[in-house]
């Protein structure tokens, strides 16, 4: 199975479009506004974000309340037009599209990702770091770019992560979270070793 690996959030949280749905009908939303921070944690992370917290110890960027917000609006354009083409969207990641996250899968697979995205030196640590732990990677002479580029690291990441899923090798959302994560994303966190990727699983 191929996967294409989409490193933005995929929908927003229920939460968060039931409030502001609620808030322009001008209907008294539950909680209310001054429900505390964790009625506002409630609008701002998926459930799927709060698993990405549970396993690697960090909140990913909120697509409620963080300028990764205005990605995920062209994110929607783009899967709108897959669907259209013909293409399996569901942002469950059963289909063809799955939501990956470069920095948590870094984390699971052991590599340091201290100041990866803005330091050239981090990232040439973590790319040493990749190669120790799949020696049968084959980077394409592309290493000097994503030395240079966080977001070129990041594309290759995304591109092992999304192999991840397609060998069925991240984490899935269970029954009885599949319904929210069609409607919010899901992100395919890794499990497993780097070294394990090269092996489809029967």
């Amino acid at each position: 199975m191929e996967k294409l690996g989409i490193d933005c959030a995929l929908g927003w949280p229920d939460a968060f479009v039931e409030f502001v749905g609620a808030h322009a009908a001008g209907r008294a939303v539950a909680g209310e506004v001054d429900g505390g921070m964790e009625w506002r944690r409630g609008l701002a992370y998926r459930e799927t974000d709060r698993r990405a917290r549970e396993v690697t110890g960090r909140w990913p960027l909120s697509v409620s309340t963080d300028r990764l917000g205005l990605t995920a609006m062209r994110c929607a354009g783009l899967l709108a037009r897959l669907g259209e083409s013909g293409v399996e969207v569901d942002r469950a990641g059963s289909g063809l599209v799955v939501e990956v996250y470069p920095g948590a899968s870094l984390r699971l697979w052991g590599i340091d990702t201290r100041n990866y995205r803005v330091d050239a030196e981090a990232r040439r640590r973590a790319l040493g770091e990749l190669t120790d732990a799949a020696p049968w990677m084959d980077f394409g002479g592309f290493e000097e770019l994503m030395i240079a580029s966080g977001d070129a690291f990041d594309a290759v990441i995304a591109a092992l992560a999304a192999r991840s899923a397609a060998i069925g090798a991240s984490e899935a959302p269970g029954p009885e979270l599949r319904a929210q994560a069609a409607r919010e994303g899901w992100i395919a966190l890794p499990e497993g070793a780097l070294r394990d990727l090269v092996r489809r699983r029967d």
